[in-house]
């Protein structure tokens, strides 16, 4: 018992602790990846040019309207359901009304020769079921319009756009025998997949134009 009363207790060296939470610090602060809004991903046109304006003929641009209460038009007509968007923009784009021989876009394909490339599938689909004199002449000329008031919430305005790019991925996909998510998800690094993902665009690009808001609520 006197040898336990008698015994210096130990003690914790704590001189290096700091250095340890300094060092702590450091780390925690290169490895953490603090969240930040990106907002939308989309690639900007290039510096206006000094050109002559071309007339557009209405036929070929597709009018969607989102006003301030988040009610949607196309083309003046009502849509209650945002998920009808992908199938009007899919039928505008490739609706071929008016196609010709004239070589477009920075492909320098005609209509036509896009029209010969879709797989037989698609042609039957629009020999069938599109072909409209008063829709879109053909997927080079085609369009999207997509017009919001100052009031439209910012999580429909995704919602809207997701449809529209979900069109023109199932257009790609559908042309290169994949789907919208598989052609999206494809690796431009990778040649092969390259090759698939510049042959699904080829003569269709994406055509979205974003006009002015408007500053009050309207239809």
């Amino acid at each position: 018992m006197a040898y336990r009363k008698n015994r210096t207790p130990s003690e914790v060296n704590a001189g290096s602790m700091a250095d340890i939470a300094f060092l702590l610090l450091i780390f925690f602060l290169v490895t953490t990846q603090i969240a930040t809004n990106k907002g939308l991903l989309m690639q900007l046109p290039p510096p206006k040019q000094e050109q002559e304006d071309v007339p557009l003929p209405e036929r070929n641009l597709l009018k969607i309207q989102l006003n301030s209460l988040d009610k949607l038009m196309v083309e003046q007509e009502i849509v209650d359901d945002v998920s009808e968007i992908e199938g009007l923009v899919y039928d505008f784009v490739l609706n071929f009304g008016n196609p010709d021989d004239k070589k477009r876009g920075s492909d320098k394909v005609t209509d036509n020769q896009t029209f010969q490339s879709l797989p037989p599938r698609m042609q039957n689909y629009i020999r069938s079921k599109l072909g409209d004199s008063e829709s879109s002449d053909a997927p080079s000329r085609a369009i999207v319009s997509l017009k919001t008031d100052r009031g439209s919430s910012y999580e429909m305005f995704i919602a809207v756009m997701d449809q529209i790019n979900a069109a023109y991925y199932s257009i790609y996909g559908e042309r290169v025998g994949l789907t919208a998510e598989e052609y999206r998800k494809l690796n431009r690094n990778d040649p092969r997949q390259l090759q698939l993902y510049e042959r699904g665009k080829r003569g269709i690009n994406k055509a979205i134009s974003l006009a002015e808001p408007s500053s009050q609520g309207g239809s």
